[in-house]
């Protein structure tokens, strides 16, 4: 059985210790399309020696850098085939900024697991510590498995994305080069739906797609850029749930709105009717 409930629920796997550079965090914001203007002050401070701004997202992908082979799902009680999975959503908590280099702790465990019928969905968290146990940044996200639902669970919260009945206060369009996803394999996430074109036609797809992680950190990214001055250090949190796929080579536009002290949004694809592509997009600043 692919998914055993009683096993899933609650379990802790993946407690492993990493360390990261300067040159990781460069290579992660290149990958999301810094210093695409090689003469813009802000776009540099993403890539200079020794000292790159580090966006909050970084932390999503800061343990996978040595990763060469492509990712099992192979949680306790969690057989899913990789061809059937989709990020659904992706959520990085920080305290304060992320260092452009050290080491850290870090433990996940399944905080449960949807029964949505035709699908799954798997709800996990990763919890990061400095090697002297101070906090660093905890990841949420949730896993979404086609096919595997009907086990008897129960069917979890419906996902909202209620947006101001207003006109954005901000609209920021987000290219995607035609390299992107092959770029962005580099920082650790070597699934094949990004790169060979085989294997994304047999889960479905007319073409490899772009790394759900990659567009919500190009996201990040540009709402840092438009609507903080470019001050990285000064996200708290950044989350947002993947709505639809991204083809490298297109241009993506966000939709942002400052409520509430936070700045929500969600972005489409304009070349595709609007196609949404991440919903629910929330940042939190200090």
């Amino acid at each position: 059985m692919p998914i055993d409930l009683d096993v899933a629920r609650g379990a802790e796997f993946g407690r492993v210790e990493f360390s990261w550079t300067a040159t990781n965090v460069q290579l992660y914001n290149l990958a999301l399309g810094a210093g695409s203007d090689p003469m813009d002050p802000r776009e540099l401070s993403y890539v200079v020696d020794g000292t790159p701004q580090v966006l909050p997202t970084f932390g999503c992908v800061a343990a996978s850098f040595n990763d060469v082979d492509p990712p099992k799902v192979s949680w306790p009680g969690v057989e899913i085939d990789l061809a059937k999975i989709l990020h659904a959503s992706e959520k990085v908590i920080v305290p304060a900024p992320l260092p452009p280099a050290g080491s850290a702790r870090a433990v996940s465990r399944i905080v449960d697991v949807w029964d949505k019928g035709k699908a799954a969905v798997v709800v996990l968290e990763t919890t990061v510590t400095s090697t002297d146990g101070t906090p660093l940044w905890t990841q949420q996200r949730s896993i979404f498995a086609r096919g595997e639902g009907g086990f008897g669970g129960e069917r979890g919260p419906a996902s909202s994305s209620e947006r101001p009945d207003r006109a954005p206060d901000f609209e920021v369009d987000i290219p995607v080069a035609p390299q992107q996803a092959l770029l962005y394999r580099l920082c650790g996430d070597r699934n094949p739906l990004h790169s060979d074109p085989k294997f994304a036609a047999a889960a479905g797809f007319d073409r490899p797609i772009l790394h759900g992680l990659c567009t919500y950190g190009m996201t990040c990214k540009a709402a840092v850029d438009t609507v903080l001055g470019g001050d990285a250090g000064a996200v708290r949190s950044f989350g947002a749930r993947f709505a639809g796929v991204v083809f490298p080579g297109e241009t993506l536009r966000a939709h942002l709105w400052k409520e509430d002290g936070r700045l929500i949004g969600n972005v489409v694809a304009p070349s595709r009717d609007d196609a949404a592509v991440l919903s629910d997009v929330e940042l939190v600043s200090a």
